[in-house]
């Protein structure tokens, strides 16, 4: 897209949510545990399903150790979508013990394709895209983290 029709865009986007309007999210630690080793991350909790909605969207960067955890209460098949997300991200989708049962790696900016876990999930964890690649994530690796402690 050339860059002053991405600019026009980024300013209807803006003008389209009233300020204030964004949801605002918690943290939490948690470690992905791969054959490299253990690599932490802080991630903010989307646990609302108006937080859930709105995941990163509108987010013009993140941080390299850095995400967000989605948690949907329950174990079930998961479609997520990058409608107004502007940074691509992998996806980690987790079983209810933490373990990864599905990866979508580096999902393309601004995408409305529906992106679906292959096997059902409670969690999902977005990284920055190639993150899972940089620290070896495989299905069957173990993520832990203090906020399923308390679930």
């Amino acid at each position: 897209m050339p860059l002053r029709r991405y600019l026009l865009a980024l300013v209807l986007i803006a003008a389209a949510v009233p300020a204030g309007a964004l949801e605002t999210f918690t943290t939490s630690e948690l470690t992905v545990t791969t054959a490299t080793g253990p690599h932490k991350f802080t991630v903010e909790l989307a646990l609302s399903e108006p937080q859930r909605e709105q995941g990163l969207m509108f987010r013009q960067s993140m941080a390299p150790d850095h995400g967000m955890l989605f948690d949907m209460d329950v174990s079930q098949p998961i479609s997520m979508w990058m409608k107004n997300t502007f940074i691509p991200l992998d996806m980690l989708f987790l079983d209810p013990s933490g373990r990864i049962v599905d990866i979508y790696e580096r999902a393309v900016p601004l995408s409305t394709s529906i992106i679906a876990s292959k096997a059902p999930a409670r969690y999902v964890i977005e990284l920055n895209g190639g993150t899972a690649d940089r620290i070896g994530a495989k299905v069957g690796d173990r993520v832990t983290s203090p906020y399923f402690a308390r679930r």
